[in-house]
């Protein structure tokens, strides 16, 4: 029987629980199937592309977020400060949901708050969409005529 090609790969094969029942679940690192596993492995392969993938110390933290390069979210261990997308191999930044910075409305120039890490904000009261971390354009002529 050939191997799904689409996102949504077929359902596992059946799987044979450890003695005392316990599974866990992860994400492959080389296709991004939920592969199952025993409580207490060190590592998974998966059945559909062979790719090994570590399994996380018990008890540790995990976050998510959505990649950048192509929208497929990603489980990371919570406190890392940048997480390599499998599919794309994006390097995204992994930030706690607390973690907020603040620029002011390019229009408007009202204070705005976003996630620490976007690329621009849209402000609530003009609409105006101002790139964080790239100065206006308006600065980068002053500069450049003075």
């Amino acid at each position: 029987m050939p191997v799904p090609l689409a996102p949504y790969p077929s359902p596992p094969a059946p799987f044979t629980p450890s003695a005392n029942g316990s599974q866990s679940q992860l994400v492959c690192s080389g296709c991004v199937n939920l592969l199952l596993y025993p409580v207490g492995a060190t590592s998974v392969c998966c059945a559909v592309c062979k790719a090994v993938t570590s399994v996380p110390p018990p008890g540790t933290e995990m976050a998510q977020l959505v990649c950048g390069g192509c929208h497929t979210l990603l489980m990371y261990i919570r406190g890392a400060t940048s997480v390599k997308c499998s599919c794309c191999h994006t390097v995204n930044l992994a930030t706690e949901a607390n973690q907020v910075a603040q620029v002011n409305c390019g229009n408007c120039e009202l204070l705005l708050m976003y996630p620490y890490g976007a690329r621009s904000v849209k402000c609530a009261v003009c609409h105006f969409v101002t790139s964080v971390g790239v100065p206006p354009i308006n600065t980068l002529e002053q500069k450049l005529n003075s």
